[in-house]
């Protein structure tokens, strides 16, 4: 029986995968884009969203243990309706979805992504 390598093209190359399908925000139910700009610990993250405002991301709890959020990921945020946001204190929302590269790649060649979360023009 020949030995077979699964998964990786030539010598630990992997393939480019092929984008069928990409998760928009719901704008009905509230979920926007995000850029993650700082990382707390304890599934916290600073976010900032596509409405201007900085938030603090708590990684949902059926993505926690599957996917590595990164500081500059692009990811889909839910805000909290029942957390009131005061001028000291920012306001919290939920991390649900996290972009590949490719699904990156995809969403900028087609401008679905917000002027506003380009990587290298966000406020501080």
């Amino acid at each position: 029986m020949a030995n077979k390598k699964k998964g990786k093209g030539k010598k630990g190359q992997q393939e480019e995968p092929v984008i069928t399908r990409v998760k928009y925000p719901k704008k009905k139910i509230g979920e926007m884009f995000a850029r993650v700009v700082e990382i707390y610990g304890n599934d916290r993250m600073g976010v900032f969203c596509e409405d201007g405002k900085h938030r603090i991301g708590r990684i949902r709890g059926k993505i926690k243990k599957r996917v590595w959020i990164r500081k500059g990921d692009l990811v889909v945020i839910n805000p909290w309706e029942f957390e009131t946001e005061t001028p000291d204190k920012p306001g919290k929302c939920e991390i649900t979805w996290r972009y590949t590269r490719a699904e990156i790649s995809w969403l900028e060649r087609n401008n679905k992504i917000p002027e506003i979360l380009d990587i290298n023009n966000i406020p501080v």
